[in-house]
């Protein structure tokens, strides 16, 4: 099971997002998710921690 997958929240802990709290909205791929926080866009897996 990834630890990243649609609907799951997560702590952005990374660039200048970091500490913003946003939920999965599409997995893309193995590296990469949409993510829906202020704006929707795409983030890397790595600079996301599940809540």
């Amino acid at each position: 099971m990834a630890a990243v997958e649609e609907g799951s929240k997560c702590v952005v802990t990374a660039g200048r997002r970091e500490g913003e709290e946003v939920e999965v909205v599409k997995v893309i791929d193995d590296n990469f998710v949409m993510v829906k926080g202020k704006k929707e866009r795409k983030a890397s897996v790595k600079h996301l921690r599940p809540l």
